[in-house]
């Protein structure tokens, strides 16, 4: 035999090896995961150049932090029910509006809600500080508020953190006097739940079958069902016994991208590929780098929303720009969404601080969702991937 021929075999052997170590890391998990975010970030939502869109303002209730906005389109215009901190430490809810759902022409001076009588810290306390009070540097009142509209009614679901307890309320206002601004109609609150640490539930926006359906946990029995009640009276949920599980107390999982999830972001989003849900949720390696949260996103079946057709491979928003990570490094939580002229909107927080806006085109989204997406999934515990 040649010498070339021998030098022929060594070079095949070690194209082979070469492409088995190339094979093996392109089939690694943690190789998968990066690309995947990177190629989610590419090819679905671009973050506006003018984020952020709402900062902290000059008035004491919103000079620490604005974040975390409910939105919803009423009378042609964005409408956006936003978080706001003062100085004093209280979490607010404050109103600003837009035609295009990016640029915020009006801002209201005032808050449109507040709660009467937050308590429970002592006076010399009651200040922001993100040290003192990790959830946003607030330690009581109205927090991450989602709106809908139903039958000529605006609904708020917000997180009501008072004496040291969690509950989700309810406020509501006829549509014209919302429009009228005549914020002192608001009715309720009306606690929806019970526990004493139960958050971020959010209303469909539609009634199903004659009833409310509220979306009160993304973690179900298993990977492919989601929580949700339904009821003629929303008060009533509060007397129920059903237990919405604490999401820090649920151990990893491994379902498509995550392994810990969080919550629901925005209301869900009625399309004729289901109802779009962006939720929170994060990575084992995420909580090893700062990044408390970043947005996956599902669709739930049309007639049984309980039941999740498909969930996107990888997050949808992560918190790569400046300007969320400067205050809680990391963060990126959604809490609003709309469909203006056929374009996503959607609304979060960055670094608990300030308000964003990214938009993606639907259709090619769902498509997106719907290919790229598990159809089927099972729960793998996180310590064997």
């Amino acid at each position: 035999m040649s010498f070339s021929f021998f030098v022929n075999i060594i070079a095949l052997l070690f194209s082979f090896f070469v492409a088995g170590v190339l094979i093996g890391v392109l089939l690694s998990h943690s190789f998968r995961e990066r690309l995947l975010t990177k190629l989610a970030t590419i090819l679905h939502f671009d973050k506006s150049l003018l984020n952020p869109i709402l900062r902290p303002g000059a008035h004491p209730w919103t000079a620490e932090a604005v974040l975390n906005p409910a939105a919803a389109i009423i009378g042609g215009r964005t409408h956006l029910i936003y978080r706001a901190i003062g100085t004093d430490g209280v979490s607010r809810l404050g109103h600003a509006s837009s035609a295009d759902g990016v640029v915020f022409d009006e801002r209201l001076s005032y808050p449109i809600f507040a709660a009467r009588n937050p308590g429970g810290t002592p006076k010399s306390e009651r200040r922001y500080s993100p040290v003192m009070y990790p959830s946003g540097g607030s330690w009581g009142g109205c927090e991450d508020p989602r709106m809908v509209v139903i039958d000529g009614r605006v609904y708020v679901t917000f997180n009501l953190f008072q004496n040291w307890k969690l509950h989700v309320g309810v406020i509501s206002i006829g549509t014209e006097d919302f429009l009228a601004k005549r914020f002192d109609r608001w009715e309720g609150p009306v606690t929806l739940s019970h526990s004493g640490r139960d958050k971020n539930w959010v209303l469909f926006p539609e009634k199903i079958q004659g009833q409310f359906a509220v979306l009160h946990s993304i973690i179900g029995d298993d990977a492919d069902h989601v929580r949700i009640e339904y009821t003629d009276d929303l008060a009533a949920l509060s007397q129920r016994t059903f237990v919405s599980p604490d999401p820090q107390q649920v151990p990893d999982t491994r379902i498509a991208w995550h392994t810990h999830v969080r919550s629901a972001g925005p209301p869900p989003l009625k399309t004729d590929k289901g109802w779009l849900v962006f939720y929170h949720a994060y990575t084992e390696r995420d909580a090893k780098a700062s990044i408390g949260y970043r947005v996956g996103a599902m669709l739930l079946d049309l007639t049984d929303p309980t039941r999740v057709l498909c969930r996107a491979t990888a997050p949808v928003i992560s918190p790569d720009e400046r300007y969320e990570n400067e205050g809680k490094p990391g963060v990126v939580f959604a809490c609003g969404a709309t469909i203006q002229n056929g374009i996503l909107h959607v609304y979060y927080g960055g670094a608990d601080k300030v308000v964003c806006v990214a938009t993606a085109p639907l259709t090619p989204f769902l498509d997106a969702l719907s290919k790229g997406s598990q159809t089927s999934l099972t729960s793998v515990s996180a310590q064997t991937v």
